[in-house]
């Protein structure tokens, strides 16, 4: 039975807002111009592709259900646990759960303890891992071969996938290019296409390959290990995917309408409208954000503690935190665009087509809609585009002091949080914050490269 939590419905809200503006665009040359030279690059298309590949993620950890199983009486039930598509998924690797910690692709435990000899005898040492490898009956001598032969199968999977994407993407060209497959072929392999689709195909190769060889020796090992409670840091780390994007767009859909709408009313009214807009994210600009997003979600929790009916399962409370969490971080985050958007109205509104609107008397709300909206709009999404970095970072920073999202929900900043105090140990628990760090890592590094080519494309004096 489908079950879409309050963050879910705004995702999809969002990802549909999201094509609208694509398919309007496309109808619009001034915005179809920029999009072009977006294409035409080829560190753009690559970051895409990678940001489209944790989007696909994101988008299976968002659609949840109420699982069934069979009663007593022979008859199928739902379940009261909620779990995603990407859970039901990943079940073999999110139910095999070790004791505790254990090192990638590791047969052992990473602590030693007392371990029964068949003969009745004790041993201190590492003991076998219940899953991890488990099919071998000598790792020391088969576990490398047995990787090696995992992984190509893997990745001979991923390249079959690969293989039937890339003659997708050939025949489309040669109908939209009214050539040959041949043709079609040696262009796209010779790098002679205008979009630079030899690099999107290879980017796209390295996902699926890896993809392939990782969902194989997940199935067979722990590629990369346990942690304290000997759950999958692989399992963990993709879970985690769906909190950073949603942290990043949700965020978005709470600062765009104070930032648009305060904005522009600001510069284009002027007067005592501006002097109460300045005035108020001035204020709100001299309280430390830290400070009134903690105090936020200690109004929160307290609210959860009073009405515990509500939130009688994880899940909605996790998912209520994490939306909470979102809206307060855009009501601390709009005042940078606001401010912008204010000065750029300014000067918008002394436009010669400005002053012929007016003076032809068309209304003021069909001047900001007609002619200061679309005018700010690449002010907008260049705003939106450098931001999200910056908010996927806000998680990791506010969940390792506590004061981010719920510490049952996965996210790479609560893994950061729980593997700060095993840095300590000896020998080193190095995974949890190293399988944190390399996703956030390219989901950031992505967004960034993909931000800058938006910007220098929407700027005007970058124009061709």
């Amino acid at each position: 039975m489908l079950k879409l939590l309050w963050t879910d419905i705004l995702f999809f809200i969002l990802l549909a807002g999201f094509v609208v503006l694509i398919v309007r665009a496309r109808g619009r040359e001034h915005l179809r111009r920029p999009w072009r030279k977006v294409a035409r690059s080829r560190s753009a298309v690559v970051s895409l592709v990678i940001l489209l590949a944790y989007l696909f993620i994101a988008v299976l950890d968002s659609i949840h259900f109420h699982p069934r199983n069979q009663g007593e009486n022979g008859k199928s039930q739902y379940q009261a646990e909620v779990i995603s598509v990407l859970d039901s998924w990943m079940t073999p690797i999110r139910t095999r759960v070790e004791k505790t910690y254990s090192a990638p692709f590791s047969s052992y435990a990473y602590a030693k303890e007392m371990i029964r000899q068949p003969d009745g005898s004790q041993l201190w040492d590492y003991p076998r891992l219940q899953y991890g490898s488990a099919h071998l009956a000598d790792p020391e001598h088969e576990k490398t071969a047995d990787i090696l032969a995992t992984g190509m199968k893997g990745l001979g999977e991923g390249g079959l996938i690969w293989l039937l994407s890339a003659s997708l993407v050939i025949v489309w060209r040669s109908r939209h290019d009214r050539i040959g497959l041949a043709e079609s072929l040696k262009r796209i392999a010779l790098g002679r296409t205008e979009i630079p689709w030899r690099a999107v195909l290879l980017t796209l190769f390295l996902i699926l390959g890896c993809s392939g060889m990782l969902g194989e020796l997940g199935l067979r090992y722990h590629v990369l290990g346990t942690d304290k409670v000997g759950e999958d840091v692989f399992y963990q780390s993709l879970k985690s995917v769906r909190t950073g994007l949603l942290i990043g767009t949700l965020t978005t859909f709470a600062t765009l309408p104070l930032a648009l709408g305060l904005g522009i009313l600001a510069g284009y009214f002027r007067g005592w409208v501006d002097d109460v807009i300045q005035y108020l994210y001035t204020t709100l600009n001299s309280i430390p954000g830290v400070l009134l997003i903690a105090a936020a979600m200690l109004i929160m929790q307290v609210y959860m503690a009073r009405h515990e009916d509500e939130f009688a399962s994880l899940a909605l409370r996790a998912d209520f935190r994490l939306l909470f969490l979102c809206l307060i971080l855009g009501m601390t985050s709009w005042t940078g665009l606001c401010r912008l958007l204010r000065a750029e109205t300014l000067k918008l509104r002394e436009m010669e087509y400005v002053q012929a609107a007016r003076a032809l008397g068309v209304r003021q709300g069909v001047i900001l809609m007609r002619h200061i909206l679309p005018n700010v709009f690449h002010l907008v999404l260049i705003s939106v585009a450098l931001d999200f970095s910056s908010l996927v970072l806000a998680e990791a920073v506010l969940s390792y002091v506590n004061i981010g999202v719920d510490p049952t929900m996965e996210s790479w900043g609560n893994m950061i949080n729980g593997a700060r105090l095993e840095m300590a140990r000896d020998p080193v628990v190095w995974w949890s914050l190293a399988a944190a760090f390399l996703f956030m890592f390219n989901l950031v590094l992505a967004a960034n490269l993909f931000a800058d080519a938006v910007r220098d494309a929407f700027d005007p004096r970058r124009a061709e």
